[in-house]
């Protein structure tokens, strides 16, 4: 049996993936309420790692976190068909109400 890879975050666990996440959305926050340098830091089992994100960057920002959320969601069995349908059917809620 064959394996291939779908993500480059193929072989973090979860727990590793949302730690990285709250740093990086927690940095995302800063930046578009103000703040021109963020620095994402977390733990890691060599030791503690960090980026540095700033106003002209906030584009590979939200990719980074894009990513990451999508992987935690293969990881959770949460496929992107389903996550599209959720959105489409939350769309179509509050076009209801409008």
């Amino acid at each position: 049996m064959s394996y291939c890879r779908t993500s480059i975050l193929d072989g973090i666990s979860t727990s590793a993936l949302q730690l990285r996440l709250a740093a990086m959305q927690q940095a995302y926050l800063d930046l578009v309420s103000g703040g021109k340098l963020q620095v994402a830091s977390y733990a890691q089992g060599d030791g503690g790692k960090s980026v540095t994100y700033t106003a002209a960057n906030i584009g590979d920002l939200t990719q980074a976190i894009l990513s990451v959320q999508t992987q935690i969601d293969r990881l959770n069995g949460i496929s992107i068909h389903a996550i599209g349908t959720i959105a489409a059917l939350a769309l179509e809620h509050l076009l209801a109400l409008a």
